[in-house]
């Protein structure tokens, strides 16, 4: 059986750690973002290497679509997709993929904003795309029947088997211990903009501890605040309480 995992979530959110995970594992191939260069193009956010993400990576939504349904690259039968649900600014949406299982990767807003500070100027709460976290929550559970599972990420660092059980649980696949770790640096996978942005991972070889709390300026707690409603709509819904 093949699965396409649709991963949703917002910057600085252990997403690029879970890619990490599921490249672990034998049977599966991890896509990186695949539609930031198309967002760069269609937005013109002034991001670090945003000339070389665009001239690098497949800029047209509808192409970008196709690939993400189309057949699973290197003969596997697991397609770890990581996508920002921020970058979705163009006529693509999740609903372009039926097919997929989707999940909903969120995080703290304050321990968000903290992390997204120290990489590139936050000026509002859309950039952390909870927002649409929520509307695509709400659309995947609806032609579902049930609530889509969400993956807190500091619950899932307190103890990653645990969280990664219920994660394979939650969209069928089997559990495998590779998940657990990876080799440090930079991975085939990674998107070109990784030299920039994912310095924390290369040098890892397995999931952090949880992130502790630190202080925001009052513009920065403001942006958290705003964004909290959202969170915590969505972690009524999180994998790692229901299956514990």
């Amino acid at each position: 059986m093949s699965v396409r995992i649709a991963m949703w979530s917002g910057p600085r959110n252990i997403s690029t750690a879970m890619m990490r995970s599921f490249s672990a594992r034998s049977d599966c191939h991890v896509t990186d973002e695949p539609f930031y260069g198309a967002y760069l193009k269609t937005t013109g956010e002034p991001h670090a290497m945003a000339a070389e993400i665009m001239s690098d990576m497949d800029v047209d939504w509808q192409s970008v679509a196709a690939t993400m349904r189309g057949p699973i690259p290197d003969e596997k039968t697991l397609w770890y997709q990581k996508h920002m649900s921020h970058h979705m600014e163009g006529p693509i949406s999740v609903d372009d993929f039926p097919d997929h299982s989707h999940v909903f990767l969120v995080r703290d807003p304050d321990l968000m904003v903290a992390s997204y500070r120290q990489k590139n100027d936050l000026r509002d709460a859309k950039q952390l795309g909870f927002e649409r976290l929520v509307e695509y929550h709400g659309r995947v559970s609806e032609k579902m029947g049930r609530p889509a599972p969400v993956v807190d990420s500091n619950r899932l660092l307190a103890n990653p088997e645990r969280g990664l059980r219920a994660l394979c649980q939650a969209i069928g696949i089997v559990w495998d211990p590779a998940m657990l770790s990876w080799q440090k640096g930079p991975h085939p996978s990674d998107g070109i903009w990784a030299s920039h942005w994912y310095n924390a991972v290369w040098n890892s070889t397995g999931f952090g501890k949880p992130t502790a709390p630190s202080e925001l300026t009052l513009h920065e707690q403001q942006i958290a605040d705003e964004c909290r409603p959202h969170y915590d709509d969505l972690t009524r819904y999180c994998i790692n309480e229901k299956f514990f």
